[in-house]
């Protein structure tokens, strides 16, 4: 595929850190130029050392990286001019202003003059940001910071962006107003390549979701192919208390169309066939095995429920703590 169609290109990829420790193991997989690529997986999946890869921060044991069409091994000079990088920790000078920020991000990538005073003008104008311009950045609240983050990420005009946890701590409004910028980058052939724990977020901006797990890629599709790729609704219990798991399954094992039956603590879920026949059928087993239900709910398949079965552990749409 030619450069113009094909922003990433990752084949075999292998990373083993000492202790024989697999962090990455055989992943390939592509990205479309012009869209939003979702990274997903829990602590220790893999994703970190993949973005460390992808930009040229660290060297992998085996395989071929290309981005921008440009070999990162083999060229990771030009292969940086192609790319920005918006880490989850901030790299916004508090001292410094808006301006400065974007100055001094832009000279280091051999920006000057006019076209580099235009660039800035034009990204804190984007970024509603021209008002604190001139303020020192530690003036600003945290949305603020953020949005002068993805700025500093966009001066060098970059093939292939990096966001890694980007919407991490910000409120609603905030969060909004940076999806709507991301959806607005693909629309002018950037593409995003967004490392989150958010599932809704990755859901909403996601072109492509590729799931890592153990450093392995588990699944890869857009939402809408990955959740029809679930078999039948989820449904989920509440129980007035805990069960136990092993009183629970001799409830339900037996019950045709019911699958992938998980308890915890209080709560049970499991996939059912589609419809509602079922359900009731559920109802009347845990209530004949004297576990009493609080509540029932039968839903399609989300990606919470796919991230569940291919990672094989549940986000709830919360940030973990660290990877």
């Amino acid at each position: 595929m030619s450069f113009d169609s094909l922003a990433i290109d990752v084949k075999d990829l292998t990373k083993i850190y000492p202790g024989a420790v697999r962090a990455v193991d055989g992943v390939s997989f592509t990205v479309q130029s012009g869209t939003v690529f979702g990274l997903l997986g829990p602590n220790g999946a893999g994703k970190s050392t993949i973005i460390k890869i992808l930009t040229t921060l660290s060297r992998p044991g085996g395989g071929s990286v290309r981005v921008a069409g440009v070999d990162v091994v083999a060229e990771p000079g030009p292969a940086r001019r192609m790319i920005g990088c918006v880490a989850q920790q901030s790299g916004v000078d508090p001292i410094a202003t808006g301006r400065e920020n974007l100055t001094l991000q832009g000279r280091l990538y051999g920006l000057g003059g006019r076209r580099l005073r235009t660039q800035v003008d034009d990204l804190l104008e984007r970024f509603g940001l021209s008002e604190y311009a001139d303020r020192p950045a530690r003036a600003c609240n945290g949305g603020m910071r953020r949005r002068l983050d993805v700025a500093m990420g966009l001066v060098h005009e970059p093939h292939v962006l990096f966001l890694d946890e980007p919407t991490t701590g910000l409120d609603p409004e905030t969060r909004k107003e940076l999806w709507a910028e991301i959806f607005g980058m693909a629309a002018v052939g950037i593409t995003v390549v967004l490392s989150t724990h958010y599932l809704e977020e990755a859901e909403e901006l996601a072109d492509t979701l590729g799931i890592l797990d153990r450093g392995k890629l588990v699944a890869m599709g857009t939402p809408a192919e990955l959740k029809r790729e679930m078999h039948g609704d989820a449904l989920r219990v509440e129980l007035v208390e805990p069960p136990g798991e092993a009183r629970v399954r001799s409830a339900l094992s037996c019950l045709e169309g019911v699958c992938d039956i998980v308890v915890a603590g209080s709560g049970l879920s499991a996939r059912i066939d589609p419809g509602t026949a079922t359900a009731p059928v559920v109802l009347a087993a845990l209530e004949s095995a004297g576990v009493r239900v609080v509540s029932l709910t039968l839903s399609p398949p989300t990606i919470d429920d796919v991230y569940s079965r291919h990672a094989g552990r549940l986000l709830c749409g919360m940030p973990e703590a660290r990877r």
